[in-house]
């Protein structure tokens, strides 16, 4: 069993830490909002930290899954971040969608401190993390990654080595592509079987199983027909996320058409409220026939 600092509480960041504390890990937490690591602690266990910096004080690894790429640095790198007093020899582990040039950046400073690091980002929404299914992507040197497998198969279903320092970032960005996508397609393809006044439940049958089939398709025509997106991984953070992607294409060339498209379309489910709203929403700017 490890020491472990867990930083970061939130709907992801707090089932991941319950699976640890479960597990039998001694867990010190931090989190942004003190209340929020308290209220954790009452239900699992372990101490509540005033700082990052004093969560690894006594840390064999350190795991963080905040927001940005600044929220990230400032619990790192910041005056009170766990870089500060996380032992060389340490692992540090990060589940944040951020920038492949901050997990680079992460890298180098954690190799001058003797820390090993992985960027690990994760899919699979808060569903994934409750449950202990998150599919995790990692970037790193490969003894870290086996070392961090270790702690991450208490709440992954799928855990793979992706490259190196960064390769974790970019290969969530993929994974983000890819979303946005599919679900255009999907609302697309809705708001086509209304207009057409056919039987949305047999349709779902009817295509579910074969070549349409897909992960949003099985968990989100049911709610998306219903008009239900109050649940899920919001809008907003989707923005984040395909804004990575589209300044990660301006480095290394690639070209995002569709990417960038539905990230405008993601703009005007924000302008219509929905920026807290499930990913699924984007089916929102389409009208009803």
């Amino acid at each position: 069993m490890a020491k472990i600092a867990f930083i970061g509480l939130g709907v992801m960041g707090g089932p991941v830490a319950g699976h640890l504390a479960a597990a039998g890990h001694e867990l010190s937490v931090y989190n942004r909002s003190m209340g929020k690591a308290k209220a954790w602690v009452e239900r699992h266990g372990g101490t509540a930290s005033i700082s990052p910096a004093q969560a690894a004080e006594e840390a064999d690894i350190v795991i963080t899954c905040v927001g940005t790429d600044d929220d990230l640095s400032a619990v790192t790198l910041g005056r009170d971040g766990a870089f500060r007093t996380l032992r060389a020899g340490g692992l540090f582990i990060d589940h944040t969608t951020v920038s492949a040039r901050i997990a680079r950046q992460l890298f180098v400073e954690g190799e001058s401190r003797g820390i090993h690091c992985v960027d690990a980002p994760v899919s699979g929404g808060q569903s994934g993390a409750e449950n202990g299914r998150l599919s995790i992507m990692c970037g790193g040197e490969a003894p870290a990654v086996e070392a961090a497998r270790i702690v991450m198969q208490n709440y992954a279903a799928r855990i793979v080595h992706v490259g190196a320092a960064g390769a974790g970032q970019t290969t969530k960005m993929v994974n983000q592509i890819c979303i946005a996508g599919v679900l255009q397609g999907v609302s697309e393809a809705l708001r086509f079987a209304q207009a057409s006044h056919l039987d949305l439940d047999a349709v779902f049958e009817a295509i579910s199983g074969g070549a349409a089939q897909s992960w949003q398709m099985e968990n989100r025509w049911k709610s998306m027909a219903e008009d239900r997106f109050d649940f899920g991984f919001a809008v907003d953070w989707m923005r984040k996320d395909l804004g990575l992607a589209l300044d990660e294409a301006r480095v290394n060339g690639a070209t995002l058409p569709l990417a960038a498209l539905v990230d405008q379309y993601y703009a005007d489910v924000q302008a219509m409220g929905g920026a807290k709203q499930d990913t699924s929403a984007l089916v929102r700017r389409i009208a009803k026939r």
